[in-house]
């Protein structure tokens, strides 16, 4: 718009300069005049326009501005304020094992006063429980059954279990009832059981031990049998009582006394002793028979064909 305003401003007084040079009358004067006139007027139009041109340009400019933040503003989401950081949590310090399960005795009160002093006995025993889980390690008088359920319930990996002929009597009672179809359910949930019958002699290998084997494989936990004098040397002298590792993370020992009898039963989850107990089971699980193997054994020591000194 500058140039063409320019353009126009030279040409104009090209030809007015040549009229007033060529003919100095007063006609010349006149277009000359006239010249001037058509001069300023077309000055006064190049200044319009550029004025137009300048409103012209700004107004897009604020334009364009306007439009950004139209769109900054209402189509990109403001950013979210930052969340709060969860407070880190604070560790609760018991006074007593006592007096806390005092105060859960009194909270769950029945109103029965012999009631109230169960819940509160109760309260304590378990509430102990959990206060020793915090070194790795719990343990109670006689079997705990309960702990073997709701392990076998909490279990999400595996469960890898030994059975020795103490045990034996155990499978026909009203918790190994239970303890079976849990170990059913966490079969059905994905997790793999295989148990492992540990026997003292050869003349444990009869038609009921068989029979005990094909039940629990009916339940699809994976059994094997092993005959602990048949065993290499080097697998003798480890532990023989009863482990059951729940997903290689805590172990559920119990412990016999001289006459056979379940005095203790141990909760253990320092891993050292996990490591140990696993590395315990593959050995023995590799050295035992499976259940085919086992069929074909128990045959052979009916039949008196198996040669093996029977003691």
């Amino acid at each position: 718009a500058r140039q063409l305003g320019a353009a126009a401003l030279v040409a104009v007084a090209a030809v007015a300069v040549q009229h007033l040079v060529l003919v100095p009358d007063r006609a010349a004067e006149e277009r000359a005049r006239r010249a001037e006139r058509l001069l300023a007027e077309t000055a006064d139009t190049v200044r319009g326009g550029l004025r137009r041109y300048d409103e012209l340009r700004h107004g897009l400019t604020r334009h364009t501005e306007d439009m950004k933040q139209l769109v900054e503003t209402r189509l990109v989401p403001p950013p979210r304020p930052a969340e709060p950081e969860p407070p880190a949590p604070s560790l609760v310090r018991i006074g007593s094992v006592s007096d806390l399960a005092a105060n859960f005795a009194e909270v769950l009160s029945p109103g029965v006063p012999i009631l109230s002093t169960f819940v509160r006995l109760e309260m304590q025993r378990v509430i102990g429980h959990l206060s020793d889980l915090t070194t790795l390690t719990a343990e109670c008088p006689g079997e705990n059954h309960d702990w073997m359920l709701t392990l076998t319930r909490a279990a999400e990996k595996s469960i890898c279990a030994t059975s020795t002929s103490v045990d034996r009597t155990f499978w026909n009672s009203e918790p190994a009832s239970r303890y079976l179809h849990a170990q059913a359910e966490a079969i059905e949930q994905g997790v793999p059981v295989r148990r492992l019958f540990l026997l003292e002699s050869a003349r444990e290998l009869d038609d009921r031990l068989l029979r005990l084997c094909e039940e629990q494989e009916v339940l699809h936990i994976e059994v094997r049998v092993a005959v602990l004098p048949e065993l290499p040397p080097h697998l003798l002298r480890g532990t023989t009582n009863d482990f059951i590792v729940y997903d290689e993370a805590v172990s559920f020992e119990i412990d016999q006394d001289l006459r056979d009898v379940n005095i203790r039963t141990r909760l253990i989850a320092r891993q050292d002793h996990v490591h140990d107990r696993m590395k315990r089971f593959r050995e023995l699980w590799e050295a035992g028979m499976s259940l085919r193997e086992l069929e074909v054994r128990v045959d052979d020591e009916e039949d008196g064909t198996w040669m093996v000194d029977r003691g």
